[in-house]
């Protein structure tokens, strides 16, 4: 059973992503903002990261570039679940190490979709 590392700083969303990827088979790790994403990283290896872009201490950006830069991670999937849609932060994601870009209020089924077409 994949397990996904599930980051953002809001419990609401994070309840409902749980909710969407645990309905469909998937384990699910929780993270509060980036920097907690992060040191879980470095204790457990995940088949595809989905993080919020706008986190206090460090930002979704911030983290996809030290996921990258940890061996582990270098291929992972990462996608990015936000409420920025412009093509500037798209570009940033991309720059970044982003798989992926899906913008708040989610799909469910359009969710998943995207994960498995991305993950292992």
């Amino acid at each position: 059973m994949p397990t996904i590392l599930a980051v953002d700083d809001s419990p609401s969303m994070r309840k409902m992503v749980t909710f969407t990827l645990s309905g469909a088979g998937y384990q699910v790790v929780e993270a509060v903002d980036g920097q907690d994403a992060y040191e879980k990283a470095q204790q457990q290896a995940f088949d595809l990261v989905l993080t919020d872009q706008n986190m206090p201490r460090l930002d979704g950006l911030g983290l996809t570039r030290k996921l990258r830069e940890h061996p582990n991670f270098k291929t992972t999937p990462i996608l990015m679940l936000t409420t920025e849609s412009s093509d500037l932060m798209k570009q940033a994601g991309r720059a970044a190490g982003a798989t992926g870009w899906l913008v708040k209020p989610f799909d469910p089924a359009r969710l998943l979709e995207v994960i498995k077409k991305v993950i292992k």
